[in-house]
């Protein structure tokens, strides 16, 4: 059964105005969720995360919805809105090739990317990269990342493969506990249908991809973008020089990566180095 929607204020962010306004176009069409969930292919318990301002709507919901309200472009604006909210103005355009991507390489050197990242993982890197962000902006900080994820959850989710440097697994973001539910979250997705993880150990030594990100983003119709990102700034690259050389030297990584299964079994051993949370007392 649907939870009562939360009371949003629109003046308080992009995000409750969007919400507002669905509710108000589905209240002027007569559209019950269950309607608007065929129309426009999402579950209704995604609409109603968007609607309740839980969910962000990542695209291509704004254009669905603009067709299924006959709105012109009034939710893809908003969507603009939502997202200079929380991201970064660099990887606006990151996040837009990822909702639509078929298939999305990515290597992290030290941190989980975000596509993989649980919520209590996201706060701690939150919390420690901005001191000054209050309680309620990290919290909407992790739904934000936290809705990038739905794309793996999709009816036709893209190939994803993810390439970690070890460093990734020992860097104890937010303390033992939290890094071993983290871990114990990899292991499902290491090697599936639609996804593949590999870990690079620390004996491989250097590499050209070691001190920062790096995602390719490949579209449907076979272009690749390539986002590289450093500790204070990101850049995109389509040129197809650049995305030659960064899809070479991801390959060379593939190469020095540990196959899936041995990979597994790295995350494994180093889950028993960090103690479990402790159960919460009732």
């Amino acid at each position: 059964m649907t939870q009562p929607a939360r009371d949003l204020e629109p003046s308080r962010s992009a995000r409750d105005l969007y919400g507002v306004e669905l509710r108000r176009q589905r209240q002027i069409t007569g559209l019950s969720l269950d309607r608007l969930s065929d129309i426009v292919n999402y579950s209704k318990t995604h609409l109603h995360g968007v609607e309740t301002g839980e969910r962000l709507p990542l695209p291509p919901i704004s254009e669905k919805l603009d067709v299924a309200f006959g709105t012109g472009a009034l939710f893809q604006g908003l969507w603009g809105a939502v997202k200079r909210e929380y991201s970064p103005r660099r990887f606006d355009h990151c996040l837009e090739l990822e909702a639509r991507a078929a298939r999305i390489q990515e290597f992290g050197a030290s941190v989980i990317p975000g596509l993989l990242q649980g919520p209590a993982y996201m706060r701690a890197l939150f919390a420690k990269g901005d001191p000054g962000l209050r309680p309620q902006e990290i919290e909407g900080l992790v739904s934000a990342r936290l809705s990038r994820q739905e794309v793996l959850r999709s009816d036709s989710p893209p190939d994803v493969w993810w390439i970690l440097g070890e460093a990734a697994l020992r860097q104890a973001v937010g303390g033992s506990g939290v890094m071993r539910e983290q871990l114990a979250a990899l292991l499902p997705l290491v090697e599936t249908r639609h996804t593949t993880l590999q870990v690079v150990p620390f004996a491989e030594g250097a590499c050209t991809l070691m001190s920062g990100t790096l995602i390719l983003l490949t579209l449907p119709d076979n272009s690749t973008t390539v986002y590289q990102e450093g500790p204070r700034n990101g850049e995109i690259f389509d040129d197809s020089a650049t995305v030659t050389q960064r899809v070479r030297e991801y390959d060379l990584m593939k190469a020095s990566a540990l196959p899936p299964g041995k990979s597994a079994a790295m995350i494994e051993a180093m889950m028993e180095t960090y103690e479990p949370c402790e159960p919460l007392r009732t």
